[in-house]
């Protein structure tokens, strides 16, 4: 994994989050765990103006030729939220520590006035987030992933949602090989911000209709419905609410990294 540039969280505010842009566009969202070591997943969610897609878009790609054209090192995907409310993207990178977010990068202080003039004049609202990865739950290949599912939860309790979750994904791991997604915890966030998320990754849409048995029923077919029922008991037990997400990835804002 290559080193991610600077972070500087100034603010919450739009501007504060448009500088974080200049400083951490990003890596793939999606990544190979070769090391079983966890990761710091950073996420900006931005929500676009109405009738202000295109000048985001434009502003965007400006960003992008001035930060090359300054010998800029960072390698990254923009996805775009396929529903729900408003018109919106995320930017999301890896961090292998803390430290990381001391580092300075010319490249991006180069275009600095881009952002300012050009991206943040058409965002309505952006919100930053942070999570750490669980490679213990997670995939360990790195797979084509122009299409993401990503299903979140708040939960009441963490410990039996982690216990039942790891049962879940060994029997999994048992039957198919290894899970099937990329499973995160956040650090910290507001009181609406999810507990939990697992991203589940397609090579297009058409491979979403590729007919696989729910997870309960792996569990049923390995272990028996008894098992299944409790489990699914604790489940319910551990969970507060939960929603999903489909995105697909941007190939024009994005520059993913080399396998």
């Amino acid at each position: 994994m290559d080193v991610m540039k600077t972070r500087k969280v100034l603010d919450k505010a739009i501007e504060a989050v448009f500088m974080i842009l200049c400083f951490t566009l990003i890596s793939s969202s999606v990544y190979a765990q070769e090391e079983a070591e966890s990761q710091i997943l950073s996420l900006s969610e931005l929500t676009i103006k109405a009738n202000h897609d295109s000048q985001f878009r434009s502003g965007v790609k400006d960003w992008i030729d001035c930060y090359m054209e300054n010998d800029g090192e960072w390698e990254w995907n923009m996805w775009r939220r396929v529903q729900g409310e408003g018109n919106v993207y995320v930017l999301s990178s890896f961090m292998s520590n803390w430290a990381e977010m001391d580092e300075d990068d010319e490249a991006g202080q180069e275009c600095q006035s881009m952002v300012q003039n050009l991206i943040m004049p058409n965002i309505e609202k952006a919100e930053y987030n942070l999570a750490r990865t669980i490679p213990e739950l997670s995939k360990t290949e790195l797979v084509e992933n122009n299409v993401i599912s990503v299903f979140l939860w708040r939960v009441k309790n963490g410990t039996l949602f982690r216990e039942t979750v790891n049962e879940v994904e060994s029997t999994i791991r048992e039957v198919e090989g290894e899970p099937r997604g990329y499973w995160y915890s956040s650090i910290g966030g507001n009181t609406k911000a999810p507990h939990y998320f697992v991203v589940t990754p397609y090579s297009n849409f058409a491979a979403m209709d590729v007919e696989m048995d729910g997870v309960w029923t792996v569990v049923e077919n390995e272990h028996g419905a008894s098992k299944r029922e409790q489990l699914q008991a604790d489940y319910r037990e551990a969970v507060e609410v939960s929603w999903s997400y489909l995105y697909r990835r941007d190939t024009e804002l994005s520059r993913p990294m080399e396998e």
